[in-house]
């Protein structure tokens, strides 16, 4: 018989003093010590050519924690290089898992794992390290992971993967910053259990997906996240010998089986970059082309573009192309879990929205702290109000460059496409947010014809174009 749990309340949390503290920069913010890197974008320089789309940053994230289920060897096709899979490799390492990388493939074999507990140094600057814990304790039996790190966009609680471990007949404490958990009651696996999610959090969908592989009997999870991400993860788990079925839809059972085994595995191509790449044509009026990319992920974003004024082709199966119209009208946005509009693409669209004509109006509902880009936006000659988890964007005939500062990972996208449009050179700082996402951002707008360079952040402050930045017509 199954245990019933109703997790908790939603990680929503939209109140508005949350929001407009947020918005501006205060006087005493500047960037770390460390590093004084910023990125110089020449504007208004038109892009033409076509653009390689990496693999899933949050599918690489997650399927690198799900090696961890396997006692053996694991092959990861089409991961990308960035900042956030090192650190994860980092934490694995660190596990006792061993990793090799070639090109964008990690053999990965977590045969032997000495370790239960995840090293706080490492797990305290990136969210996604708390995926370790699901599959951890259906392993081991026993996981000590710290509450983790990553962009401040707002509270992302982890109580829903806590209540659902706990409902699969786990015992969780928080105690100093660190949840630890283990099988109680002498059992050996954790038991299968029918969860409701009150929110469909992608995260703890995922963290209670990859537990409930091992575990003994039949888990349910009802109001799980749809998320292209969380279908890859399942299909990762399936290609292991998990028994998954329903992701992609609100309600997943997995069926618990005693072991998983080896398996060479290709991630989806990043859906958020591809969404980052065609808004860039859009907000230069540049005709690009992008691949591999899955059109369905990207239903949503493409909707919106449309209903701006561009034309999105689909060129083959797997090839998107955008094509600007000679006006771009204002739209209104609201964010949602998938399959609705992504509060990943919110800040780059904001940038878009700032040049099309008329009033648009964003409504974020996923992060309370997501609108703190606007500042950076308006300090370049947008004009935007914020009302609660509001921004009401007013068109404007042109933005300006400017000294900018990156909050967050998609803030500092969405400040890159507005550098690409407007006038004069645009100085963007605290670029660790950048590189967190983005795999080779700057060469690839550079090999569509943006000019644009990364430097100590003291040289070169006439604004004058360095013969280094003028770019090559080659295809990136």
């Amino acid at each position: 018989m199954q245990r019933v749990s109703w997790i908790g309340k939603s990680q929503i949390v939209p109140e508005d003093t949350a929001i407009t503290s947020h918005l501006s920069i205060p006087s005493s913010f500047t960037p770390p010590e460390e590093d004084k890197t910023v990125l110089r974008i020449w504007g208004k320089q038109p892009l033409q050519g076509q653009v390689k789309v990496s693999g899933a940053k949050n599918s690489a994230l997650v399927i690198m924690a799900g090696t961890l289920l396997c006692a053996g060897d694991c092959r990861i096709r089409n991961v990308p290089s960035l900042v956030d899979v090192s650190r994860m490799s980092e934490i694995l390492s660190a596990l006792g898992v061993k990793i090799e990388r070639q090109g964008d493939t990690l053999d990965v074999d977590a045969t032997h794992i000495g370790q239960s507990k995840a090293p706080y140094e490492l797990v305290s600057q990136l969210r996604a390290s708390f995926f370790v814990i699901g599959p951890l304790l259906a392993r081991l039996g026993v996981a000590r992971v710290p509450l983790p790190g990553g962009c401040a966009i707002g509270a992302r609680p982890v109580d829903l993967h806590v209540r659902g471990l706990q409902a699969m007949g786990a015992d969780v404490q928080i105690e100093h910053g660190t949840v630890h958990a283990y099988i109680k009651g002498g059992k050996q696996r954790l038991q299968g259990a029918r969860i409701y999610l009150d929110c469909p959090s992608v995260g703890a969908t995922e963290t209670l997906m990859m537990a409930a592989t091992l575990a003994e009997g039949e888990t349910i999870l009802e109001n799980a996240a749809q998320e292209p991400e969380v279908v890859d993860l399942a299909n990762f788990c399936r290609a292991m010998g998990a028994r998954i079925r329903g992701a992609g839809t609100n309600t997943i059972v997995i069926s618990g089986v005693p072991r998983l085994h080896s398996i060479d595995y290709s991630i989806i191509p990043d859906r958020i970059e591809a969404g980052t790449f065609l808004v860039a044509g859009a907000i230069t009026r540049s005709e690009i082309s992008l691949a591999p990319v899955i059109p369905e992920h990207l239903a949503p974003v493409i909707a919106k573009l449309r209903s701006i004024g561009c034309e999105i082709y689909t060129d083959a199966p797997n090839r998107l192309r955008i094509v600007p119209g000679p006006h771009q009208m204002a739209t209104d946005i609201k964010t949602l879990p998938f399959p609705g509009f992504p509060t990943d693409m919110q800040a780059p669209f904001m940038a878009l929205l700032t040049l099309s004509e008329g009033n648009s109006v964003i409504t974020e509902t996923v992060f309370e702290n997501r609108l703190r880009h606007v500042a950076e936006l308006n300090r370049m000659g947008a004009d935007i109000t914020v009302k609660g988890n509001l921004a009401i964007i007013r068109g404007v005939p042109m933005l300006s460059g400017a000294p900018v500062v990156a909050t967050d990972l998609r803030a500092s996208a969405s400040l890159v496409l507005a550098g690409l449009a407007a006038e004069g050179v645009t100085t963007i700082q605290c670029l660790q947010h950048l590189d967190r996402g983005y795999e080779n951002l700057e060469g690839k707008l550079r090999g569509l014809g943006a000019k644009l360079e990364r430097d100590a952040g003291d040289a070169n402050l006439s604004g004058a174009v360095p013969s280094s930045v003028v770019p090559s017509s080659a295809t990136v």
